[in-house]
């Protein structure tokens, strides 16, 4: 039986769970949340909409207790409320880091051994938070990261070329974060690389990586949250591990290089990350993602 669990019933785990019971993706989905009246509305409405769906799925609001069997548990705790217009997520650290340990430490004695997939935010920080509290490997334990900004790459670079962004490949890398940076060496699209399309199409690609890292800040300064992409970038990547998918992403998972958290490549299947594989990043690409664990080490120091 496909469980999943969702912790933090906000905007986004709200959206984490729709996907999930409109899709099917799970015989059972346990909602956990620390505002008790939130959760059980939340359920209800759910509920309600179960004659209307083409898929029979199992909603139970629960506690991590009830996570025990479950093979994926979906963090989206936090607190998107002390985040500023064009602030830093790191905003949110201070306030996330204790939930976080409460909750790794739950899930620890209620016997779950699934895999961990983070949503919430500095999401490289408290994905590591999250292993210590848990004492799972750390490949069970991985964060979305940058698997969202390099989506919004695709968009942005679709936009600019009005092709669909599916049609596109390469990578944002490091940070989810300012120090996030578009590997432009790993980036292909009509065929061509990015020199080639700069030359063809007099593209801007600093206009376009930077339209990548803000685009989260520019969605949350009409709305005051995220929720749809981040959401999806989540359920795609625990369709992944309930498929036992081994593909290639770009998630924040443990590197050895870095002793700690960041987006570099990562294949994802049943057991989170099960392998690691290289990018043939030019010098300058390597000094960004350098910079950018640096950046998260720094930050981690300032907010804590």
């Amino acid at each position: 039986m496909r469980k999943i669990g969702v912790v933090g019933i906000g905007h986004v785990g709200v959206t984490v769970a729709h996907i999930i019971i409109a899709q099917g993706l799970a015989d059972e989905i346990i909602l956990v949340d620390k505002n008790p009246e939130k959760l059980a509305s939340e359920e209800l409405d759910f509920r309600d909409a179960a004659s209307l769906l083409d898929h029979h799925v199992e909603v139970h609001a629960g506690t991590a207790k009830d996570l025990a069997d479950a093979e994926v548990v979906i963090s989206a705790l936090g607190h998107i409320e002390l985040i500023k217009p064009g602030g830093d997520r790191f905003t949110e650290l201070k306030a996330n880091t204790p939930e976080v340990q409460q909750v790794g430490s739950d899930l620890k004695q209620a016997g779950f051994n699934g895999v961990l997939i983070v949503i919430s935010n500095p999401v490289d920080v408290i994905t590591g938070i999250y292993q210590k509290a848990t004492g799972f490997p750390a490949n069970q334990v991985f964060g979305t990261g940058t698997y969202l900004d390099t989506a919004r790459l695709k968009r942005a670079l679709g936009d600019t070329l009005a092709i669909d962004p599916r049609g596109i490949s390469g990578y944002m890398l490091g940070e989810h974060g300012d120090s996030q940076f578009a590997a432009w060496s790993t980036v292909k699209a009509l065929g061509k690389n990015a020199d080639e399309l700069v030359k063809l199409y007099n593209i801007n690609l600093d206009k376009v990586a930077e339209a990548a890292r803000v685009g989260g800040f520019t969605v949350f300064a009409g709305k005051k949250y995220t929720n749809f992409a981040i959401a999806h970038a989540a359920v795609s990547l625990a369709k992944l591990v309930l498929s036992n998918a081994r593909r290639e992403a770009i998630v924040s998972h443990y590197d050895e290089r870095f002793e700690g958290y960041i987006s570099t490549p990562a294949i994802i299947g049943r057991d989170g990350v099960t392998a690691e594989f290289d990018l043939q990043l030019t010098d300058d690409e390597k000094v960004l993602l350098q910079k950018s664990a640096n950046a998260i080490a720094e930050k981690t120091a300032a907010y804590l």
